[in-house]
């Protein structure tokens, strides 16, 4: 039996860029973090990368996005993106966190490809899509040793 893992084994690796895009296109899922009545504001929502940028089904309700139902949110609008995989037991997983300007997807095109391919977990009204173009991306991962 392998001695259990504390604190003092685990370490945290810093991941580069391309390793914290492609762990985050493992999953869809994660936390949206962005200014709300001048506080920090996070919800969950889902997600998918498409060519380096992170696509969000903001199927939220509008009080609770940086946008009002059919008003494009402001142009430059930063927001964070938070995603993990983490094994608490084993102390294990990893973390990524995508910095950047989120602006409305309006290309219908890209709406036709996008929406079927971002499934919300909870039932709700289809809301608008989200780009967030990177401007900082860090990814950590634990691990014993």
């Amino acid at each position: 039996m392998s001695p259990p893992v504390t604190a003092e084994s685990t370490r945290m690796i810093e991941l580069d860029a391309a390793t914290s895009l492609h762990l985050l296109s493992t999953i869809e899922f994660g936390r949206l973090v962005f200014t709300l009545n001048a506080m920090p504001a996070i919800r969950p929502v889902n997600h998918l990368v498409d060519g380096g940028e992170i696509l969000i089904r903001a199927s939220l309700p509008a009080r609770s996005v940086p946008y009002t139902a059919g008003v494009p949110m402001p142009e430059g609008t930063v927001v964070a993106y938070e995603a993990d995989e983490i094994d608490a037991q084993h102390r294990s997983g990893w973390t990524v966190v995508v910095t950047g300007i989120a602006t409305p997807v309006l290309d219908p095109a890209r709406h036709r490809r996008s929406r079927p391919l971002l499934k919300s977990w909870v039932h709700q009204p289809e809301g608008a899509l989200l780009v967030v173009q990177p401007q900082l991306i860090t990814g950590y991962r634990l691990c014993d040793g």
